[in-house]
């Protein structure tokens, strides 16, 4: 991004807070000083703290100029300050303005309870064999994140794939429309979010409003294993396409050969041709046949697909194997959960070769809601004492999950810590695992699970 702030300020609305004879070139955009760089021009955000209070250290660490909401201005600063009646949505004016009259890239948009990071992952890497791509970062897939992915962009981009996230109604409504994606990707519809939207039908529905603004010549492209999903879809007008492990959809995949670190599978539409992810689970083919579809709307040719998704990065923490100090492999899947993924996981892992014990390390699963108790111990299903020998629960909300386990475990194999203990879990952990072990950790990333991750990695001090 470069611009003009006399641009910005037009493009916005926006006033001098103090008349500002030589307007600077913008090149870049910031929301936290901590992550600025000279000539950003910093956004004051209105979280849990006030970002005008952090005006003079964007001063400090080399902002250009900041947005100032009216009733603040003018702030003890000699930063340009321009006036707006709300920062963040001049953010989102300006990544609009940017998107659309300086860029004008393809842009696909990916949403979904489970999977839209690898998707997108996925997605940026089969596009990037033909075209210059940019995709979202971190976990910046929301009012903030979308417009902060926007203006990173370069003005040579091709296609920008953007993640989407939401916790409330409206939001993929207000994002679809920001972005007005070419197409649009629903990965799946799971439980995540319960508690805001109590049914999974809600859930759908909110993630139906990533096509509220997609072009009319657009793409929707959804698992059609989701029969919330399909029937959704009959009311789109635009050109659909399904995904999935059904016979049924466009495209599906057939003779899938799980392991630990890779997973190889075969397409209903090219049967010769034997496609390999960096990852295990069925449910990451899944978001690989989406992957698929889009590259396909691009016109990426089968082989260069086949070739992209063989070596794509994967997001850290995201099924990823790492080995802890006893030199026993651990799956560190820490950054999200909910019931579907879980039980998914927990299926695959209890297949993986092993010497010694399995041992499943399990925390919380947030924002299920009234439906909590019911969800966590619903993950039994996915827990055989003869093959997962030792299950860790960690929380407070899967007790649930140890209460339910209760009938299936003898006691001395089900080990509970309380949300408060995390420090006696890690000891717990270090005492009882075992260079032949097999051990996987998930929960959701407010539980924290990585810093038990770490400890298992670096070992006793």
């Amino acid at each position: 991004m470069k611009m003009k702030l006399s641009e910005i300020a037009r493009v916005v609305g926006a006033h001098y807070a103090v008349p500002d004879p030589v307007a600077p070139t913008v090149t870049g955009v910031a929301f936290d000083t901590r992550k600025l760089h000279p000539g950003d021009l910093f956004v004051p955000i209105m979280g849990e703290r006030d970002g005008h209070d952090f005006i003079g250290a964007a001063e400090k660490a080399g902002a250009a100029a900041t947005f100032v909401q009216a009733g603040h201005a003018p702030v003890g600063t000699a930063l340009p300050q321009l006036v707006v009646q709300d920062p963040l949505k001049a953010l989102n004016d300006l990544a609009r303005y940017y998107l659309l009259m300086k860029v004008n890239p393809k842009v696909v948009a990916i949403t979904g309870s489970n999977g839209k990071t690898t998707t997108k992952d996925m997605t940026a890497a089969i596009l990037a064999t033909q075209y210059h791509v940019i995709k979202t970062q971190d976990n910046y897939n929301n009012e903030i994140g979308v417009p902060m992915t926007i203006l990173s962009m370069d003005t040579n981009t091709e296609v920008l794939v953007v993640e989407m996230g939401m916790d409330r109604p409206g939001q993929l409504d207000k994002l679809s429309k920001l972005v007005e994606p070419d197409v649009a990707v629903i990965t799946m519809i799971g439980e995540a979010h319960i508690e805001f939207f109590k049914t999974r039908d809600k859930i759908a529905d909110a993630k139906m409003e990533i096509t509220n603004g997609l072009k009319e010549d657009g793409l929707f492209i959804y698992n059609g294993d989701e029969p919330l999903l399909r029937e959704r879809a009959e009311h789109i007008v635009q050109d659909q396409k399904t995904f999935g492990l059904n016979p049924d959809n466009i495209l599906y995949a057939r003779d899938i050969k799980a392991g630990e670190t890779q997973t190889d599978f075969s397409l209903s539409r090219w049967p010769d041709l034997r496609f390999s992810i960096p990852m295990m689970g069925e449910w990451n083919v899944a978001n690989a046949l989406a992957a698929i579809l889009v590259g396909r709307r691009f016109h990426i040719k089968p082989e260069a697909i086949q070739a992209a998704l063989k070596n794509f990065p994967v997001t850290k923490n995201r099924t990823q194997w790492v080995t802890g100090d006893a030199g026993e492999p651990i799956l560190s899947d820490v950054y999200n959960a909910n019931p579907t993924a879980m039980k998914a996981v927990l299926n695959d892992f209890a297949e993986f070769p092993c010497r010694g014990r399995r041992i499943a390390v399990l925390g919380d699963m947030l924002e299920l809601g009234d439906a909590s108790a019911a969800l966590h111990a619903s993950v039994a299903s996915a827990l055989d004492p003869a093959k997962i020998q030792d299950v860790y629960l960690y929380g407070d909300e899967i007790i649930a999950l140890k209460e339910a386990l209760a009938g299936k475990y003898a006691p001395e194999h089900v080990h509970y810590f309380p949300k408060a203990e995390q420090r006696r879990l890690i000891v717990a952990l270090e005492d009882h695992i075992v260079h032949d072990d097999l051990v996987m950790l998930k929960a959701s990333h407010g539980l924290h699970l990585e810093k038990v991750l770490q400890a298992l990695i670096e070992g006793a001090e």
